[in-house]
């Protein structure tokens, strides 16, 4: 039998913790918070385990989960278990998303305010519906912890296992032209990454427009770079139909990002338009090569199991200079020398089951356990996985 002396009683937990005796025993009873078993069979008593559970209850609820909702999300087998510090970087990463969002929302909210004001008259319809769908956008707040834990689980992987020590985002950025009073356009910036972490090699003088399509990525962007840093402005904007005047920028950004265009070509042709005669265009993608060893073991467990996501495959190294020559010159392909030496399961599980692929789907229950043994096996045997890692970007100029 356990040590009673590293576990709580039902209400030794409440007392700690601020919760009621029967909010606890309403947890147990749906299945969302259990007390650990083989302890003491007269006593219901929770263990460290428990309480780290706990917290993470009590965080996804607050940031507005129904208990149906946190419940399958801590019961889905998909959602691999984390240490205590990933954990809480993940929480703590939503609880930023939702307040980034809620100021998002009461911007809105002062603007549709201030033209009442103005116009002292009632509010259209359409700027009533505008103002429902921006209070309404991204409010699933399940699938936005689900998808931060996924982008996660990935970047555990690269941080943790990279043999390549520069790290992406300051390397791309060592390669961008180093002169003065260049205009920038990045085209789907997502949550910012690439600048906030060289913000303090950026220029003064440097003017960068970041858009993407979603809204809530741009108010990730301002959270991660600071929105009072003036040399940064804002925009929703589509690739395909960038809202800009001719001949505006000295580099435009493409990173990761156009493989997802639905029409690459057209994305090129507006790309071209709005490049300065000199300027320079950096699209970063990979190789079909990149992380293949990962898809191999995979499928050597289970055929059927997919885990890249073949969409990389629209536009990568061996068919990406056939798309940029049309438009553009000078087109050099610029490679990141990078590998993955992995020796822990549990961070290559994580990768594994959050691609948007089947994996997640298939390892579940008595097959994701015989999958852990699977992957031990080859660990006990080689001592590591080594897992390649290819990417890159095409560094091209406008062609005359």
């Amino acid at each position: 039998m356990a040590d009673k002396s590293n576990y709580l009683t039902t209400g030794q937990m409440a007392k700690r913790t601020g919760l009621t005796v029967r909010t606890l025993r309403y947890y147990d009873q749906i299945g969302l918070l259990s007390p650990s078993p083989n302890v003491d069979p007269s006593k219901r008593m929770y263990s460290k385990q428990d309480m780290i559970r706990l917290q993470k209850i009590q965080t996804l609820k607050y940031i507005g989960l129904s208990l149906q909702e946190i419940t399958k999300l801590l019961n889905d087998s998909s959602l691999l278990e984390q240490d205590l510090r990933s954990s809480l970087a993940l929480q703590k990463e939503i609880m930023l998303q939702k307040t980034a969002h809620m100021k998002y929302v009461v911007r809105a909210i002062s603007e549709a305010m201030d033209l009442l004001d103005e116009q002292k008259a009632d509010v259209d319809w359409g700027g009533l519906a505008d103002l429902i769908q921006i209070v309404h956008t991204e409010k699933d707040w399940a699938e936005q912890y689900l998808t931060a834990y996924r982008l996660q689980a990935r970047i555990e992987l690269y941080d943790k296992f990279s043999a390549n020590t520069i790290g992406w985002h300051h390397w791309f950025f060592e390669h961008l032209r180093n002169q003065p009073d260049l205009k920038i356009l990045e085209l789907g910036c997502g949550n910012g990454t690439l600048w906030a972490r060289n913000i303090n090699r950026i220029p003064e003088s440097w003017n960068i427009t970041l858009t993407d399509l979603s809204a809530g990525m741009l108010d990730e962007a301002r959270k991660h770079i600071d929105e009072s840093d003036n040399r940064f402005k804002y925009l929703i904007a589509d690739a395909q139909s960038i809202p800009f005047h001719n001949e505006q920028f000295d580099i435009v950004i493409a990173n990761h990002m156009l493989y997802h265009v639905s029409d690459i070509p057209k994305a090129l042709s507006e790309i071209y338009r709005v490049m300065k005669s000199d300027a320079v265009l950096y699209a970063s993608t990979m190789s079909k090569s990149h992380l293949r060893e990962i898809e191999h073991i995979a499928n050597a467990f289970d055929p059927h199991i997919q885990v890249l996501d073949p969409v990389m495959e629209r536009f990568e190294f061996d068919n990406g200079n056939d798309m940029l020559e049309g438009l553009f010159s000078e087109i050099k392909l610029i490679r990141y020398e990078d590998e993955m030496i992995v020796d822990q399961i549990q961070p290559l599980l994580n990768y594994i089951t959050s691609t948007p692929m089947n994996a997640r789907s298939i390892l579940t229950g008595v097959k994701l356990e015989k999958f852990k043994s699977f992957l031990q096996v080859i660990l006990d045997r080689d001592g590591s996985i080594h897992i390649s890692k290819d990417t890159g970007f095409f560094q091209v100029k406008k062609k005359a």
